[in-house]
């Protein structure tokens, strides 16, 4: 990217001219928070950033492996710098102060005056001095750039090591597994995370993440990165002389405060690194400033989390322009994310470490859930750790900053959600600070509501900022608003998302009865904005049911996650499963030899499920039409598995083989698995028929269950076996064939049309008013008057399914979305060819001409397109 382009000459500017080194995160808010101040308009405002882009989300880095464009992680919206007339200059970094003249100069030679200075340097990527860390395929974990690297030597490597168990180093990990790696965590600490869990979370964490297959070394530091002739890694020697072979290195053991503008020009820095800062953020000279993760702030501490920052940022921006700043003398340093699926939190004093400080403690290693409150001897809440199970964070956190005594047993804080745990926020006092990453108060929250006149959460949170920086306290935030809102009058609207005041219900309501068959419109009709991971798959969940055509036609495709996007069930490692379906569990001798081959030929694991299928796991993106092609060859089609839809329906052997079945069992589940395959609702639905009343099919656990009598069947609903197993009730007996059918049509039809997002149908049935009774009134005696049009909506599902893996194979556009890349082997395009770049192979090209024009960037992988 060129830098922004100077402006047109103009008369001498006298205003105040601050000069912001640095464009990272914490720079932009500084820059937020400054032009929003009353006399902004007196500062002409300069940024010199060494990254060629703009400010970007480095929280969210990792999910740049994962598609997230560069353009959805910027920070910095189109147009702010010339909005706010700020001067941008990408891609040169200031190389020189001079505090004499008060002056910067850039590598490329510019020179600028200025009336402040502010340094936000950030800090750089720690790399021990081992021998062999500088060879190729060693890399740090820091900018796009360092992904693109990356990225590019996952092409020839097979096993990577992270040195490194913290926050970062087990985000590193696990890009590395995701991206097909053989991967080995290196932590020189007795334990993952050693700063935020203790050794019970860190011992959790640590089986979690070796149940994923990556293999960690805890208590061992590396001695030497050892290589091959052609320079690249080959190997790591560890600290106890062990050796693993490796090909990728990546070095997150840390970071260190970026100083050295401050050391050459006589800045006071810390002993340990870090630019020394008052109060308000100023240095030893009071016309610079320092913020983030380059400053040492009063409390002698160089933090390195972004929240901290941002109270740096609002400090400064306050002193320069002349505001009332809040003094800056330390910051939260509570951390909530999630490492290869398993959710951490940590808060507080989370390791005891406050005289007389007492543990409280919730451990189920079954369920894979590490709880642990640290409580003062007067009843205060001082930390914690949270491993497993974080839904309580946004109010634990909040509670232990507040500093009161409890007025919960801390017994009962400990409970994980849905064991008794309190999710609200009602105890917290107007002080607590909610969002930690903008320093809002739920005070602040309220005022936002009772005299802002905020009406809603995105309201709150454009008023506010709360909510909008790492996003865990979203549902307190929620929770706050609401409850004021209800306080004050106001009805709360039920809406799904802050894009639509309509509850799912509602919406499918809406689509059904306006035949609106696109997001687009129903959005711009009935909602607001553009939409959200909430609001999004449920409206693609809700057009698929009600006829919307294929989910990845047209705008239908951009709207699914990640499993419905691919048909297939995204696993922890970042491939996926494939299964087909299997109604009744019958399966062919043919079609067991089928499955088994294809499972040998792309190196698949295969299990038997609960469910009565075979499940293949393993499988890349670009396989998985291949392996699609074979099975529906063979007779096959989607089990959906992916989907919000029928699973199976599972079924004991029946009468045709059992001494003591009394029904046909197996052609009972094969009929509904066929009928109700595909049939998108609000979660995932499961069935069973059992051919008798011993039960060996365990319908009554399942969202609809039969079992058979001498008389007939027997029909339960709402029974499931999630984290709060139900057992399903009893809605009807001794029903014939056509009766069971009919009500489990209707059943079916009005769950998915009156419950919520993600709502299984045992909760749904203990929500509805009314309960099993009213279900059983509307299904059966019709008291709604609606069951014609259920009927009518059953058997348009039914005439018009089709197998979704056949219909995309069918399709060479659709098929195009599973190529990995465009040079993918076996999809060769001839206009394309690799260009050599970072170690990259170019593959040799028999028919390439003499001709070799520049490189093009699209996406990720840097192109050389060549023209007839």
């Amino acid at each position: 990217m060129t830098p922004h382009p100077a402006s047109p000459a103009s008369p001498p500017d006298d205003r105040r001219h601050v000069v912001l080194v640095g464009h990272g995160m914490v720079g932009q808010r500084f820059l937020e928070a400054l032009v929003g101040l009353p006399d902004a308009g007196g500062l002409r405002i300069t940024v010199l950033a060494e990254e060629p882009r703009p400010a970007y989300d480095r929280v969210h880095l990792t999910s740049w492996f994962s598609g997230t464009s560069a353009d959805e992680l910027s920070l910095c919206p189109p147009g702010f710098a010339e909005e706010h007339d700020i001067t941008l200059h990408l891609g040169d970094p200031v190389a020189a102060l001079d505090r004499a003249a008060r002056t910067v100069t850039t590598e490329r030679g510019r020179t600028l005056p200025y009336d402040t200075l502010v340094l936000a340097t950030g800090s750089f990527p720690f790399v021990p001095p081992v021998p062999g860390k500088d060879a190729a395929g060693c890399h740090v974990y820091r900018t796009i750039e360092d992904l693109e690297a990356i990225l590019s030597d996952t092409a020839h490597a097979s096993v990577g090591a992270v040195v490194g168990g913290g926050l970062l180093g087990l985000e590193a990990a696990g890009a590395l597994r995701a991206l097909g790696l053989e991967t080995h965590v290196v932590e020189f600490a007795p334990r993952l995370m050693a700063i935020q869990v203790d050794d019970g979370g860190g011992a959790l964490l640590r089986r979690k993440i070796e149940d994923l297959g990556v293999r960690v070394h805890t208590g061992s530091g590396t001695r030497a990165v050892e290589t091959r002739e052609d320079g690249r890694v080959r190997a790591m020697t560890l600290s106890d002389g062990s050796e693993l072979a490796v090909d990728l290195v990546i070095f997150s053991a840390g970071v260190r405060p970026r100083d050295q503008l401050a050391r050459e020009c006589g800045l006071p820095v810390g002993e340990r690194g870090g630019i020394v800062v008052d109060e308000l953020c100023r240095t030893g000279d009071p016309r610079v400033f320092a913020i983030g993760e380059c400053a040492l702030a009063p409390d002698c501490r160089v933090y390195g989390l972004v929240a901290p920052g941002y109270a740096m940022a609002e400090t400064a921006a306050r002193a320069i322009a002349g505001g009332d700043p809040t003094a800056f003398t330390g910051a939260d340093t509570s951390t909530k994310l999630k490492l290869f699926g398993v959710d951490v939190a940590s808060f507080g004093d989370a390791h005891g470490t406050t005289e007389g400080a007492l543990d409280v403690l919730y451990s189920d290693s079954r369920a894979g859930v590490y709880r642990k409150l640290v409580i003062g001897r007067d009843g205060r809440l001082l930390g914690g750790v949270l491993v497993g199970d974080t839904e309580s964070y946004g109010l634990l956190r909040p509670l232990a900053q507040a500093g009161e005594p409890l007025r919960t047993a801390p017994e009962k804080l400990v409970l994980p959600a849905g064991l008794g745990a309190p999710t609200g926020p009602v105890e917290l006092p107007d002080d607590a600070v909610v969002c930690s990453c903008h320093n809002v108060t739920k005070g602040r929250i309220r005022a936002a509501v009772t005299e802002d006149g905020c009406g809603s959460v995105a309201e709150v949170k454009k008023c506010s900022r709360a909510g909008t920086g790492c996003g865990s306290c979203v549902k307190t935030l929620g929770t706050i608003v609401n409850d004021e809102l209800a306080a004050s009058g106001v009805a709360v609207a039920p809406g799904l998302c802050e894009h639509f005041t309509h509850t799912r219900a509602e919406l499918y309501d809406i689509v059904r009865v306006k035949g609106i068959a696109t997001f687009s419109r129903l959005i711009e009709e009935h909602g607001t904005g553009e939409g959200c991971d909430l609001c999004k798959p449920t409206v693609a969940s809700i057009l698929a049911q009600l006829g919307g055509g294929h989910i990845l036609d047209g705008e239908q495709a951009a709207l699914q996650d990640t499993n419905d996007h691919f048909l297939a069930n995204l696993q922890r490692n970042g491939s996926y499963s494939v299964v087909p379906r299997v109604p009744g569990g019958e399966i062919t001798p043919e079609g067991l030899i089928v499955i088994g081959e294809i499972a040998r030929d792309h190196g698949l694991y295969t299990k038997i499920t609960g469910g009565q299928r075979i499940d293949m796991f393993g499988a890349s993106v670009d396989q998985l039409p291949a392996i699609w092609a074979r099975l529906v060859e063979a007779g096959f089609e989607s089990g959906h598995a992916y989907g919000k839809s029928l699973r199976t329906v599972k079924s004991c052997v029946g009468e045709a083989w059992c001494r003591y079945g009394v029904q046909d069992s197996v052609g009972l589940a094969v009929e509904l698995e066929l009928r109700y395959r595909g049939l998108r609702s609000p979660h995932k639905l499961k069935s069973a028929v059992s051919g008798c009343a011993r039960e060996c099919a365990e319908a009554q656990g399942k969202d609809f269950g039969v079992i058979a009598t001498s008389s007939g069947w027997n029909l339960y609903i709402g029974g499931n076996g999630g984290m709060t197993p139900r057992h399903a009730d009893l809605l009807a007996q001794d029903l014939d064939r056509d009766a069971l059918i009919r009500t489990i049509d209707r059943f079916l039809m009005y769950y998915i049309r009156t419950a919520d997002r993600l709502e299984r149908t045992a909760s749904w049935l203990e929500r509805i008013e009314g309960g099993l009774d009213h279900v059983r009134a509307v299904v059966m005696d019709d008291s709604l008057g609606i069951c014609a049009d259920l009927d009518r909506m059953m058997a348009r599902h039914v005439e018009g399914y089709e197998d979704e893996w056949a219909a995309t194979l069918a399709d060479p556009d659709r098929v195009r979305r599973f190529t990995s890349f465009v040079n993918a082997p076996g999809t060769p395009d001839p206009a394309v060819t690799f260009v050599p770049e970072r170690g990259q192979i170019r593959p040799a090209r028999e028919d390439e001409p003499d001709r070799s024009p520049g490189p093009v960037l699209v996406g990720r992988a840097r192109l050389e397109v060549r023209t007839a």
